[in-house]
């Protein structure tokens, strides 16, 4: 039995409440909503709350571990149905909550009342069905984000709008105020200069972006094939129901091949997915509140996949799917969200849209406060409700953490590589490249003209022997490279006949390359500050394009031949590097 709770409390007991409030958790989702609300009563000891889980989800998987890794007290369902409390607080209509003996709050746990469940032809969390028992309404508030959800609210269960109390959205004023932030955010995900940030989000359920098994569909496995590598980082923010109930170990197990490639996958329970929304530069979506939220930022987004069915009619969600597009299988990615950016800022219907997450902007904490300090009876404390700024990340690699440990393999990813080259110089050209592993042949778009580039050690075997490019890396990296690796690179001629180009890695990422049809050897080396992305396989994919199709390429030998320069970048945002290759 919890202290505050146990026969003899008064015994033990460091700090003497005056009130105490039962926190009651559906799931995780529900669960990390309501830690949001208690938030509210930082700093006041004069409540203290008591958690209990309903136990009436099928997806409550590791609900009970995230209260008990928080620290908070817990009390079995059936023990919290029995005790009196001063105040009930429910983000969830799921269980028995009409036998609590308290008064009760109700409020949503995503962006406001969107889904249908069951048979109903309205959204979960309006209707009779969820809010009222034995002819009585359960809550004694009911708390709506939005004056719209309060006009379905009194089609659905009237006997509910005069205990309704429109207070905003508290997650979307987080995300708001977290505004000012972004660079820190960005950079605590390892966001760099020149690169953006696409988040892939997904709820739980048939029509998620998760359940998109079809590869055309696959907006996780297309954003990480077809974003240039070097200029895109993406993160997967993934329902708590999806990422629980499965398991995190299974998750992982399922992305492996995402994770690999650099997919950022943050816990749910944490508020990384927040801060990445506030850090993005796009989102591909489908039905879940993350997508609204993205929506409601001004994110330029694409669906991933979308139920319709699921949709609410009259919602924000039924409205999103028509002003929102779907991702198409029959273009590359890249075009689709570019179109998003374009047009979607401008678009009278999705800024109507944005309008719909909240009609109280900026006032859900003073609004939640002040309806819970009333009812406990109690005075507010004399310092303002505001809402905060979403916490930073703590590291860049954290969000692709939590168990089980992501995996960092040795090998060098292969690449697609494209080297295009500025008409109006011909010294500038744009380097990208993309996860070979990843690439399906029905959506190709993005890589004419690509080169291959693969780690000679690589144990599939399939892309050093397909390859363009051969990297002969040092390992370990940073220092000179062996006289072991550099042979590997000469008997890599007779192992790889096929390949055009064998690169070396050389210390401060640049490389000695090799070409085996006319016995050319040069020395690419960066001259000048070196940008982030610079690498031995960006130089050697410069070097590839240069000796193999630029009209000034050295042939043969050719002592004494002056040096070529190249001003390479991934993009247009990024630094550029000079790139001075030099025939041995």
């Amino acid at each position: 039995m919890p202290l505050p709770l146990a026969e003899d409390a008064e015994r033990w007991r460091s700090v003497f409440a005056e009130r105490t409030v039962l926190a009651v958790a559906h799931n995780v989702t529900s669960a990390t909503r309501l830690l949001d609300l208690l938030a509210l009563f930082e700093g006041d000891r004069r409540v203290e709350t008591v958690f209990t889980c309903t136990g009436s989800s099928a997806l409550d998987n590791g609900t009970l571990e995230l209260l008990q890794a928080r620290g908070a007290l817990v009390l079995a369902w059936s023990e919290a149905k029995q005790r009196k409390f001063d105040l009930a607080i429910a983000t969830s209509r799921g269980g028995d909550l009409y036998n609590l003996h308290a008064p009760l709050i109700g409020t949503p746990h995503g962006a406001g009342y969107n889904k249908l469940l069951g048979g109903s032809r309205e959204a979960f969390g309006l209707t009779e069905e969820w809010l009222m028992h034995d002819g009585r309404v359960v809550p004694s508030a009911i708390v709506l984000s939005h004056e719209e959800q309060r006009a379905r609210l009194a089609v659905s269960c009237p006997d509910a709008v005069p205990l309704s109390l429109v207070a905003g959205d508290p997650c979307f004023d987080e995300l708001a105020a977290s505004a000012p932030f972004r660079p820190d955010y960005r950079h605590a995900l390892g966001v760099r200069r020149g690169q953006k940030l696409v988040v892939v989000s997904s709820t739980w359920g048939r029509d998620s972006v998760l359940d998109a098994a079809d590869p055309e569909r696959d907006a996780l496995r297309r954003a990480l094939a077809e974003l240039p590598a070097d200029e895109y980082r993406v993160l997967a923010a993934v329902h708590p129901n999806a990422y629980y109930g499965h398991g995190a170990w299974q998750l992982h197990t399922w992305l492996a091949p995402l994770l690999a490639c650099g997919l950022m996958l943050p816990r749910p329970d944490t508020q990384t997915w927040k801060a990445a929304l506030v850090a993005a530069d796009a989102l591909c979506g489908d039905g879940g509140s993350v997508t609204q939220y993205g929506v409601s930022l001004g994110l330029p987004t694409v669906l991933g996949s979308f139920a319709t069915d699921k949709a609410a009619p009259g919602s924000p969600m039924a409205l999103l799917a028509r002003a929102v597009p779907r991702l198409t299988a029959h273009r590359p990615l890249l075009p689709q969200l570019d179109d998003a950016a374009r047009r979607q800022a401008a678009d009278p219907e999705l800024r109507h849209l944005r309008s719909l997450v909240t009609s109280r902007p900026g006032q859900a904490a003073a609004l939640l406060r002040a309806l819970f300090y009333q009812r406990l009876g109690l005075p507010e404390p004399a310092t303002p409700a505001a809402a905060r700024a979403v916490p930073v990340p703590a590291a860049p690699g954290e969000p692709a953490a939590g168990p089980p440990e992501a995996r960092r393999s040795p090998v060098v990813a292969p690449m697609y590589v494209t080297v295009g080259t500025d008409g109006t110089d011909g010294d500038a050209v744009t380097v990208r490249r993309y996860h070979a592993a990843l690439q399906r042949p029905s959506q190709e778009g993005h890589l004419a003209g690509a080169q291959l580039v693969a780690d000679i050690d690589d144990p599939d075997t399939q892309w050093p022997r397909s390859a363009d490019v051969l990297l002969v890396p040092a390992r370990p990296r940073g220092g000179p490279v062996p006289a072991e690796r550099a042979a590997a690179g000469a008997e890599a001629v007779a192992r790889y006949p096929g390949c055009a180009l064998i690169a070396t890695e050389e210390p401060d990422d640049g490389c000695v390359a090799l070409l085996p049809g006319s016995g050319t050897r040069v020395r690419a080396t960066w001259s000048g500050l070196r940008p982030w992305w610079v690498s031995p396989a960006i130089a050697a994919s410069v070097v590839h394009e240069r000796l193999l199709s630029g009209p000034r390429a050295p042939h043969g030998p050719g002592a004494g031949r002056p040096p070529l320069r190249a001003r390479v970048t991934i993009g247009a945002d990024a630094e550029p590097a000079l790139l001075v290759v030099t025939a041995l």
